[in-house]
Order: structure tokens, then C-alpha cells, then sequence
């Protein structure tokens, strides 16, 4: 393996430090963008148990709410707000509804970027073993084929390790596109919900069991 990497010349090093760093991203967003790290069951139907044994939720409680996970968070800016108009509300909603999806999205760039330049890096390093070929071929003609097959062997394997890369990279950057849209408009649902349930608008389609708190 090591005298693959070796033969693919130096710009093997730049696409192996994307490798770790896409697989790091990868992981890291595996991670922190599961379902139920985002959106905890039944947290509006929580929060509607909460306000109609106790009224007006308290600061601790809204608190427990926000900390308790990203949809925690929108659904707190609106509960801070709970005694002004719905206006009011979805306002301080949809602001801080763009922070938490500034977060979601936290490495998605990187990961992009990642994607898009070690491909690039293969084809470098296509053009220079192909350079390196070349040369030889006008210094010395076609009569020492080791030196030839050493600048194409170059060439092919920079270009297999920048797709080998790039191609699980994005993959991984669409995935997580999607994976993040449709949280971000569950969690609008979520908002909107909870919005109408404390202006009495809606009801009966978010009383669950609320067998769990906030924080959980």
C-alpha cells in the first residue's frame, strides 16, 4: 500500500489529508445530526402538558426546553415571547431558527469543498506524470519503458485517489443536504404547532404522553 501511495508522487499527500479530513466531517456529522439528537419525540406535546397543569411556564422550565436540543432551542425563543402577539413570536422563532440551522450545517462547506478540489488534485497529478512521460519520451525516445511506466503509473493512480475521495465525499455532502432540510422543515412544522396550541388554534393532534421531560 505504502509503495502505491509513494509511486503516486507528492501530491498523494494533499489528497490523503482530504481523505481524513472528509471522514472526519463525515463521522462527526453522523453523529450530531441524528433524529433524535434534533427533534425529540413529542417535545411540543411536553410542552402543551407542562402549560395547561401549570400556565405560564416558568424560566427554569423554558430553559430545560432550550438545552434540551436544536428544536429545544426554536421552540424556547418562541415560549420567551409567549405573551406578545403570534407576530411576535414567529418572529423570535424564525431568528433563532436561522442559527440553529447555521449549526446544522456547520462542515457542510468543507465537506463540498473537499469534494470538489480532490478530483482537481487527481488530474494534477495526471498532467504531471503524463509531463514526466513526455520528457523521457523526448530525451531518451520509447526505448526505456520502466522510466514510461513510471510517470503513467503516476498519473493513474492520482487520478484513482482523488475519485476515491472525492466520490464518497459527496455523497456523503448530499446526503447530509438532504438530512438537514427535511429536519429544518420538521422543526417548522414543530414551531408552527406549538405557536397555534399556545394561541389556542390547535390542540387535540398534539396531546400525547408525555411520559418524558423536556430535557430527555
Amino acid at each position: 500500500m505504502f509503495e502505491i501511495v509513494k509511486s503516486g508522487g507528492w501530491l498523494m499527500v494533499p489528497i490523503i489529508l482530504c481523505s481524513i479530513v472528509a471522514l472526519a466531517i463525515i463521522g462527526e456529522r453522523l453523529w450530531s445530526l441524528q433524529r433524535k439528537r434534533i427533534i425529540p419525540k413529542h417535545l411540543v406535546a411536553q410542552i402543551w402538558h407542562l402549560q395547561s397543569k401549570g400556565g405560564q411556564l416558568s424560566s427554569e422550565q423554558i430553559s430545560t426546553v432550550r438545552n434540551s436540543s436544536p428544536l429545544g432551542q426554536v421552540l424556547a425563543s418562541g415560549l420567551s415571547n409567549v405573551n406578545n402577539s403570534r407576530e411576535v413570536m414567529k418572529e423570535s422563532i424564525e431568528e433563532t431558527g436561522r442559527h440553529v440551522v447555521h449549526e446544522l450545517e456547520r462542515y457542510m462547506n468543507s465537506l463540498g469543498t473537499i469534494a470538489a478540489i480532490t478530483p482537481l488534485l487527481g488530474l494534477l497529478g495526471t498532467v504531471i506524470g503524463m509531463i514526466k512521460v513526455f520528457s523521457v519520451i523526448t530525451s531518451q525516445g520509447v526505448g526505456n519503458p520502466a522510466v514510461l511506466a513510471g510517470g503513467i503509473s503516476e498519473a493513474l493512480i492520482t487520478t484513482a485517489a482523488g475519485l476515491s475521495v472525492a466520490i464518497p465525499a459527496l455523497m456523503a455532502h448530499r446526503y447530509f443536504r438532504g438530512l438537514i432540510d427535511s429536519l429544518v422543515v420538521y422543526m417548522e412544522q414543530e414551531a408552527i404547532k406549538m405557536v397555534e396550541v399556545i394561541h389556542g388554534e390547535r390542540e387535540s393532534d398534539v396531546v400525547a404522553p408525555a411520559s418524558t421531560s423536556p430535557s430527555a
